[in-house]
């Protein structure tokens, strides 16, 4: 149990006078970076699921 508690207190001291934060503008623009980021992989996936839908419409011939 002392080790849990030792645990606790370390990872307590380590998040509050270690960890360096990111500042406001910082975490938003970041935030931004990651929400455009994840867009144009969607916006990929979308395509390449249109594009394979197609093809195996193509070679198989069923058309929904």
């Amino acid at each position: 149990m002392a080790k849990v508690l030792d645990f606790i207190k370390d990872s307590y001291t380590e998040i509050t006078e270690k960890v360096t934060w990111p500042t406001w503008s910082q975490l938003q623009s970041h935030a931004v970076v990651v929400l455009v980021a994840s867009l144009i992989i969607a916006i990929v996936v979308l395509i390449m699921d249109k594009a394979s839908s197609n093809i195996m419409e193509l070679l198989y011939g069923t058309g929904a």
